[in-house]
């Protein structure tokens, strides 16, 4: 980066907030993908101002800019796999508004997720949205990529709560989306469009939430099975059975022997799969849910054991547990491919046999976790980069899992995002037509390619 754009890059955030230093910027150049690619330079503004100042400054000097939030995602969506400039957004980390009358919330985006949670919280509210890593990541990282997690199956995910945003187009130009009310239906949906649109679009400086009320009551149930087909068919008899869970996790064998060390009792043997279900909603509605579904697994003998959490601690010890599963694959091997491929509920054993099928045929670990109740499904392809032939068999294995899940009715992403990991194979889900309209979009917001390039289309990268 030539020294005039390092010093009018100074002049908008301060000298203190900009940084060329390679001990810096190796921080900045990695995420929860293992990949690394580091940027020019670091700049952490703390206006919306200065924001547009930089991109009006990159569009004229034609530099790649990557927004980051928390750099918690898990397909490279804030990868400087172009260089340029990593705008870390972590000055940007205030609650705006909390608007207890109308259920409505304004944060920037990078405030903590389980922050705000907590906040809403104190005042009788709740905010669903809860990927595994809320304690980290950031509202602005959830908008990019959309994420969902466990209350997802009942409560929907990021896009379903986001009102309106604030967002700095490439050139500079602020743009404000959508409304603070119920409903509002004038103009194209601007709002949907930035969601999940990987920070490719325009660096989203605000956003407006909607809130629900918090939930007085919850039970939560572990549900241990001989294997994991029983688990995963069970899943869909609980939904038409006309329960609806709050969450509905599920572990695979291999996942429950990491986090097992967590869990406050030890499983009975020949435990091949559990299911974690909780129920909330009032008092007298959950007390009833609980009763109900608790009769229910009772009586199916194909079960080896039903627990009812007693109290908090043992509830904090199951999340705990569920929430540590990702990082704990470490003990297995030093590396892997982590996806979050999504079917239909009633096709998620067909899947989950596959796995195993795949995992035996190319002598490989891969285990599966996830949201079940939704049938998005976290496949984590284990293995050590430095053997050739362990990475050959990986690679082999996810483009032989995303036929399949697209086979099944499926989509490749549920709450990751494309990224860098999955542009290569997006023309199997998306067909030429959508390809080239989203490719449009893109232009026209990004003429110049200077916004997050290289993701969700590699050969847009200049």
């Amino acid at each position: 980066m030539e020294s005039g754009i390092r010093k009018k890059l100074a002049t908008i955030v301060g000298q203190r907030h900009l940084t060329f230093a390679p001990e810096d910027i190796v921080c900045y150049a990695y995420d929860s993908t293992g990949l690394e690619y580091p940027p020019a330079a670091v700049a952490f503004p703390g206006t919306t101002a200065e924001v547009a100042a930089i991109m009006r400054l990159a569009s004229e000097a034609r530099f790649p800019v990557v927004p980051r939030g928390a750099g918690t995602g898990m397909s490279g969506g804030s990868l400087a796999v172009a260089g340029g400039l990593v705008l870390a957004m972590s000055r940007f980390n205030r609650i705006l508004e909390i608007d207890p009358e109308n259920r409505v919330a304004t944060v920037e985006p990078g405030v903590i997720t389980g922050e705000f949670q907590n906040a809403v919280k104190k005042q009788g509210l709740y905010y669903p949205p809860d990927p595994a890593s809320l304690n980290f990541c950031s509202m602005g990282g959830n908008v990019a990529e959309c994420a969902g997690g466990p209350s997802a199956v009942k409560y929907g995910v990021t896009r379903d709560y986001v009102l309106g945003l604030e967002a700095v187009l490439p050139n500079g130009t602020v743009l404000e989306t959508g409304v603070r009310t119920a409903k509002g239906v004038v103009g194209y949906d601007l709002t949907r469009l930035l969601v999940g649109s990987e920070g490719t679009l325009g660096v989203v400086t605000r956003i407006m939430v909607r809130l629900l009320s918090l939930p007085a009551a919850k039970e939560t149930f572990l549900v241990l099975a001989p294997t994991l087909f029983r688990a995963t068919t069970l899943v869909t008899t609980i939904l038409q059975k006309g329960f609806l869970p709050c969450t509905l996790e599920y572990m695979d064998r291999t996942a429950i022997r990491t986090v097992a060390p967590m869990l406050a009792e030890p499983l009975p043997a020949g435990t091949g799969a559990l299911l974690l279900v909780e129920v909330d909603g009032d008092k007298e509605d959950v007390a009833g849910q609980g009763r109900r579904l608790m009769e229910f697994l009772d009586s199916r003998p194909d079960l080896l054991a039903v627990r009812r959490a007693a109290t908090a601690g043992e509830v904090d010890a199951l999340w705990a547990a569920r929430r540590a599963i990702s990082p704990s694959l470490f003990q297995l091997k030093p590396h892997k491919i982590s996806e979050d491929v999504v079917v239909p509920r009633n096709r998620i054993a067909d899947l989950v046999d596959f796995v195993e099928t795949l995992a035996a045929e190319l002598d490989l670990v891969i285990l599966t976790f996830g949201h079940a109740g939704d049938g998005n499904i976290h496949v984590n392809i284990m293995l050590d980069r430095e053997n050739s032939d362990e990475l050959s068999h990986a690679r082999t294995a996810k483009k032989r899992l995303f036929v399949r899940v697209l086979e099944l009715g499926g989509t490749l992403s549920g709450e990751h995002g494309v990224g860098v990991t999955k542009a290569d194979y997006v023309d199997m889900e998306l067909d030429p037509v959508s390809l080239a309209v989203m490719r449009r979009i893109k232009q026209v917001f990004d003429p110049h390619n200077i916004l997050n390039p290289g993701k969700i289309f590699p050969s847009l990268i200049d």
